[in-house]
């Protein structure tokens, strides 16, 4: 074999392994900003429960974007205004509404330049009529990332 070939050889081996480290640093920087970015939307995602669930409709509000769509598939289309409306009427009934995540359906993905599309299943439980009433439901957050920290600027809320 000629020395020009080992030489090429070599600079292709070089080149591979350099390039293959490369793309674990990649690999390795994604995994370690997924696993911030969900941390960060897990921590969001709780925050603003513990709101709903001590019924803090101001502490609710700073988790929303004024310029709010919430997506019910069995309500329809709703507004920041009409959400948070809804959110107040919700809090003067006379029943505890509490929402639980459902543990290992949070997913969480990044949006370039805009913040993070969240998807689970939480369940909500009352008592109703003597008995305590719980359902699952699917969901997915759009979270928006701003100069006053995350915002959640589209919701959509289904499977009811």
């Amino acid at each position: 074999m000629s020395n020009c070939r080992k030489l090429s050889i070599f600079l292709a081996l070089i080149f591979s392994l350099i390039y293959s480290n490369q793309l674990q640093a990649q690999a390795i920087k994604k995994s370690n900003t997924s696993n911030t970015l969900q941390f960060e939307i897990a921590g969001m995602d709780s925050l603003l429960f513990v709101a709903f669930n001590n019924r803090d409709l101001d502490k609710m509000k700073t988790f929303f974007s004024t310029e709010l769509e919430l997506y019910q598939d069995n309500d329809g289309v709703k507004n920041y205004v009409q959400t948070i409306e809804g959110f107040k009427s919700l809090f003067s009934r006379d029943y505890i509404l509490r929402r639980e995540f459902i543990k290992g359906s949070l997913e969480v993905f990044p949006i370039k330049d805009f913040g993070a599309i969240q998807t689970g299943k939480h369940q909500f439980c009352h008592v109703e009529n003597g008995k305590m009433e719980c359902a699952i439901f699917k969901f997915l957050h759009i979270w928006e990332k701003t100069g006053e920290g995350w915002k959640i600027k589209r919701l959509i809320t289904y499977d009811h």
